[in-house]
């Protein structure tokens, strides 16, 4: 499954497990557990401070929250792709289903009835492709993780490459002293 989903991202973490911790202490104390499970490399592993938050390092948050800005543009490009093909996919064969039942609207403007039901199915294919794009759960972790470090918590910010690092990730930051543990899809 993993294989399949980094054909359509860009990006080489799809996923984000976030843990939120009190003191410094307690977050650098993890950055090492982290980093010795399997594959786990150090560029994987990013922690944030209050400091990360100010206007002049507003870049560097975004960079260690969201580290490849490439791969979010090949995201965005083949999602699009491969969700619009496949609307467009869909609306052929919609088209050709509604044409071999012999529906008055369909027969009367067979041109007209393609045009509206392809071009319709490959909008929403598009609109899809946009969605996967925002991550809207990516949104929601980003939020919780800058009020939190607002309110001057530390996080540990890990980005695993597959289904495997993402479950010992969370299962060893549950684990640990941290006050909440958050993760995308």
């Amino acid at each position: 499954m993993d294989y399949l989903l980094q054909g359509m991202f860009g990006e080489k973490s799809l996923t984000k497990v976030v843990a939120l911790f009190p003191d410094q202490a307690g977050a650098e104390a993890m950055i090492g557990r982290l980093l010795r499970l399997p594959g786990m490399e150090p560029s994987q592993v990013r922690l944030l401070s209050r400091q990360d938050l100010r206007t002049h390092r507003a870049d560097l948050f975004g960079r260690k929250m969201e580290p490849e800005q490439r791969g979010i543009f090949h995201t965005a490009f083949r999602a699009h792709l491969v969700t619009g093909f496949a609307g467009f996919a869909l609306g052929l064969v919609l088209y050709a289903y509604l044409m071999s039942t012999g529906h008055p609207m369909m027969t009367s403007s067979p041109l007209l009835a393609f045009i509206a039901i392809v071009g319709f199915a490959t909008t929403f294919g598009l609109l899809v492709g946009g969605l996967i794009t925002i991550r809207p759960d990516h949104v929601r972790v980003i939020a919780k993780t800058r009020s939190a470090l607002r309110a001057g918590q530390w996080a540990l910010v890990v980005h695993p490459t597959d289904s495997h690092q993402t479950q010992l990730a969370q299962e060893l930051l549950e684990g640990s002293g941290a006050s909440t543990v958050m993760r995308t899809l």
